[in-house]
This record gives structure tokens, sequence and C-alpha cells, in this order.
């Protein structure tokens, strides 16, 4: 969809984006002085989102970071997936809560807490965004949350997609309907976007009937092909999480739950790329004719990882001879051969290379400009997804038959500034 500003897309998410049924939220914000530079005598806002559970559920999956430096919410919440029932999600933003001092005893005490407050037996997972380094301000987080558990209702999705967004230009929500149920998911990810398992922090509630199997198997399955398949600076948080959760009161079937799973997933990985950090075009690589889906996806990312090519697309330059350097450089290294009679490239509807050759000549390269200038972004970023338009590339690689598709960013000048200041 295409939105004039922010209030016209805020309105469209209060009103078409629902919570599932038996899941509410609550909201609060918070000031503190950070420890670290407590000279400075500067408060910052957090904010708190809790999402809770009208009743427990057995149902829930995540799946997290590789980074070998997680976060302590990260280390304590593959615990807790050893747990029997799940009752809530508690989520700050601001500060990430990584190799700090006590770290993780201050997040098990904020679940603890927090359980102690919402009726009924079964956990609260904690998850935490923001700076990395800083220490959660737990006296202050503490005291909010009697407010969080007393003000926790049902309605739009909206509130909570804003309250956990860091240098997030815009929240991100996204619903499904699946015959009787609902899929609604949040997120939040615009920097140190190049995931494995997961992408920043993903929500997804449902009130599908779906067994805690089935919905993990569903979750893996969408993730390897959503937020798996999506980088916007090639860096990996220490604090990507992605989970899913269902209150398992509508019935559906496996098959189409998943199907419906994927392709709510998938237009939630490309809002995060699309609200990456000076995000100023969408790259969308199609890479065909692969030996396996992970080859094909492991080509895509090449593309949409070289800074070349970023460069070449952030400056609506058609140059592709980026790109044909950049899939050499992933085939060479990796003593994949190609043969390049059989190779294709093409961007939108043109032909750029066939048979060995490039095809280009001043008319074609006039209209790849016009074509890559037409899905530009507004930058800055106006606080809204102006459209939903991709550049997109699709290769042939000639050696099998298996695809995969993934979506990246280009590089522009603010996102230099943006990450330059970001503690500023």
């Amino acid at each position: 969809m295409k939105f004039g500003s922010l209030e016209e897309y805020e309105s469209h998410l209060a009103s078409h984006v629902p919570l599932p049924e038996g899941v509410s939220f609550s909201t609060c914000t918070i000031n503190f002085i950070p420890r670290e530079i407590e000279s400075e005598g500067k408060s910052f806002p957090m904010n708190m989102t809790l999402i809770a559970l009208d009743e427990a559920t057995e149902s829930f999956s995540a799946l997290y970071t590789k980074n070998a430096f997680p976060g302590h919410p990260v280390v304590l919440g593959k615990e807790l997936l050893k747990k029997d029932k799940l009752k809530g999600l508690l989520i700050n933003n601001k500060i990430s809560n990584v190799e700090c001092p006590d770290g993780y005893g201050k997040s098990l005490k904020l679940i603890e807490d927090m359980e102690g407050l919402l009726p009924g037996e079964g956990v609260v997972f904690p998850f935490s965004t923001g700076i990395i380094g800083w220490e959660l301000p737990v006296d202050e987080m503490r005291e909010a949350l009697p407010e969080l558990a007393k003000g926790r209702k049902p309605g739009s999705a909206l509130s909570a997609a804003r309250a956990i967004m860091t240098t997030d230009a815009f929240p991100k929500a996204r619903t499904v309907q699946v015959g009787e149920s609902r899929i609604t998911g949040i997120c939040k990810g615009a920097g140190m976007i190049e995931p494995n398992l997961a992408t920043m922090l993903v929500f997804v509630m449902t009130d599908a009937d779906m067994s805690r199997s089935d919905l993990e198997a569903c979750w893996k399955k969408a993730c390897r092909r959503s937020f798996n398949r999506i980088s916007v600076d090639s860096d990996q948080s220490t604090s990507d999480t992605a989970f899913i959760f269902t209150t398992g009161k509508k019935p559906v079937g496996k098959a189409e739950f998943c199907q419906a799973l994927e392709a709510l997933t998938v237009e939630m990985a490309q809002d995060i790329v699309r609200n990456g950090e000076g995000t100023g075009h969408v790259m969308e690589v199609s890479v065909r004719d692969a030996l396996s889906e992970e080859e094909a996806a492991s080509a895509g990312k090449a593309l949409i990882n070289s800074p070349l090519t970023k460069s070449a697309v952030f400056g609506n330059d058609p140059n592709v001879g980026r790109l044909i350097q950049a899939l050499g450089d992933w085939a060479g290294n990796r003593d994949i051969p190609l043969d390049r009679q059989r190779v294709l490239l093409t961007m939108g509807d043109i032909e750029l290379y066939r048979d060995g050759a490039f095809l280009l000549d001043s008319e074609k390269e006039a209209v790849l400009h016009k074509y890559m200038k037409e899905r530009a972004l507004p930058l800055p970023s106006p606080g809204f997804p102006a459209h939903g338009k991709n550049v997109k590339i699709t290769v042939r690689l000639g050696r099998g038959n298996e695809s995969a598709t993934v979506w990246g960013s280009d590089l522009s000048h603010d996102y230099v500034s943006i990450n330059a200041e970001y503690r500023s």
C-alpha cells in the first residue's frame, strides 16, 4: 500500500491490525539517567511493553541470534523455552542488556516480578533492544511493572509496535486472517540486520489451534524464508529474536496456517528492510536455477551485501557491472563453477546479461535509471512507508532447479550519519 503521511499509515494500523483473541497488551514510558554517563546528567526515555495472554499457553516457540555475545535476555529466553507454559512477554527498548554486570540477574528479577503480577501459572519471557554495553535501570523498571500489569487491554497492535522501536522510522505491524483464526505480528529493526535464525525483535501472535510441535515447525520454515533472507548492513545483532505463540482458540488446518504464516513473515521482513537505517531503495533479488535453495539464498545475499552494488542502487546508477562483480566474487571464492553462457541477469523486465555478454545501450541505460529512480524512498525517512516498490533483480545461475528470494537495502549517506550519531 501507499501512504501519504504518518497519520494515514498509523490510522490504517489502528483499524486493520487487531490482536488475536485472548491477547492483551500494555505500554508505559520511564525516564532514567544511564550510569555509564551519569556525570552528564542527561535523562533518557525507555519504553516498556507487556504482551499478555488471558490464559497461559503451552504452544510457543522462538528463534535466537547466533552471535557469540548474546544479550542476557537471549540466554535467559533459551532456558525458558524448556518451560511448559507461557503467560506473557516483557519488552524494553533503549538498552539491550548485553555483557553487563549481573545483566542476567536483572532480567530474571524483572520477569519474576511480572509473573507475580499476572494471574495464573506460566513464565514471562524478557526482551531488550537498544544500546549495547549499558546496564538496565532495573529499579525504575521494577517500579513501572504494576502499572504495566494493570493497564493491559485488547485492541490494535499499533501501540505495542510503536513502543518497541529504537532507530526505526515507523512502527511495523501486519495481520492475516486464516479461516476463523488470525495471525498478527509486530517487529522492530532498522540496523544490524543480517540474521541467522531471526531478526532483531519479532513477535507473532495467533489464536489458531496449533500444537507446540506443529507451531515450531511452521515457525522455523517461515523464518528461514523471510527474516533469514534479509540484510540492511550485513551485521548480526546480539539480541535478535523471533517469537511466536498461540492462544489456541480457533480451529485451522496446519498447511493453511503455515502458508499464511510464511506470507505474513515475508511482508514483515520487507517492512524491516524498507525501514532500514538510511534505506533509499529496497532491493529484491531472486536467484533461480541453483543446485539448492541454500545456494540460491547465498548468491542473493552476495549481491545485496555488496557495498558497490548498494551504492550504485542508491545513486540510481545502472552500473550492472557491480552485479556481475559481486556474483563472480561469490562463486569464485566458493569454488562454484558458473557457465557464463548460461547465466542470465535482469532488472525489472530488462535483460542485462545473456550468453556471456552484457546487453547494454544508451536507451536501456536511461530506462534502467528511470526504473530505479521511481523506486527510491524519500530521505530522510518521512516516518512512514511512502510506497512498497522494490528494485527487482533476477539471476539465473543455470545450475539446477532451486530458487530463493532475498531482500536488502542500498547504502546511503543517512545510514552513516545515523550510526555515527547513535548514542549522541
